[in-house]
């Protein structure tokens, strides 16, 4: 039997093109409030530049500044960590990723966002990834996503066949559509009989304005955390044991051919 997984994510304002200031302004806020060792901290989208398109200042070789950041804070507080960047893609364009990382510094996925953008201009600057990942971590399956793939129920499906448990989307969702985020969230999360959770930003850029609501969904499609419209961290802890007992009472993915 396993016991909970306690998530932390981490709603930020984040500071348009500044990584430094970004890196600092996260570190203050984790001093306030900790992670849980052996937890998993979630930070949004890109959360050290914003939602820029300017590759020459967002993206970066793997293993550099803002992956060095990352392996910091998991290190510091003895978590897994799961947060947003750009590296340098093969074409010349970026990749859009989200990385987790253990303690110890192992990669434990990156994944490449499958649907950049494209009426931000995403696509014209970011590759498109070709697959999701799933990750082990405190006793669950756990699918990285970002934020423009929670429109693409396909997307979350195809985790789910991977094996799934979790389903967690790292975004800059802007004000605007901040409804489709709430019901996308809810509808992957019942439709997958999985734990859904979606970590965005606050604030204002250039382009875009944001309020946050990141969310953490049951498998039954409630809300049991949300960071409201500023800056934030929500903690919630996952039942492994009500995700299989959710799955095995009631048989959706087996009928889908997925159990």
């Amino acid at each position: 039997m396993h016991l909970p997984l306690t998530i932390h994510a981490l709603q930020l304002d984040s500071v348009w093109e500044d990584k430094a200031a970004n890196f600092a302004h996260v570190r203050a806020r984790l001093t306030m409030s900790p992670p849980s060792p052996g937890g998993l901290l979630i930070l949004p989208e890109m959360f050290a530049t914003g939602f820029s398109c300017r590759t020459e200042i967002t993206s970066e070789p793997e293993g550099a500044e803002t992956e060095d950041f990352l392996k910091e804070l998991a290190s510091r507080y003895g978590c897994a960590v799961l947060g947003g960047l750009v590296t340098q893609g093969a074409t010349g364009r970026g990749r859009n990723q989200a990385l987790a990382l253990s303690p110890d510094g192992r990669v434990l996925a990156r994944y490449t966002k499958m649907q950049p953008f494209s009426l931000g201009g995403e696509a014209t600057v970011h590759e498109h990834g070709s697959s999701p990942v799933v990750f082990d971590w405190g006793g669950l399956k756990i699918a990285p996503l970002v934020c423009y793939d929670l429109r693409f129920p396909e997307i979350a499906r195809t985790a789910t066949k991977l094996g799934a448990e979790v389903l967690v989307y790292i975004a800059a969702w802007p004000v605007k559509r901040i409804q489709h985020w709430i019901t996308l969230l809810q509808a992957r999360a019942i439709e997958n009989q999985a734990y859904t959770i979606g970590v965005n930003r606050c604030g204002q850029e250039p382009q875009f304005s944001y309020n946050g609501r990141s969310l953490v969904v049951d498998p039954h499609g409630i809300i049991i955390a949300d960071a409201g419209e500023r800056e934030h961290q929500i903690r919630a802890d996952l039942e492994p044991s009500l995700l299989h007992d959710w799955r095995a009472q009631f048989p959706a993915l087996r009928d889908a051919g997925l159990g």
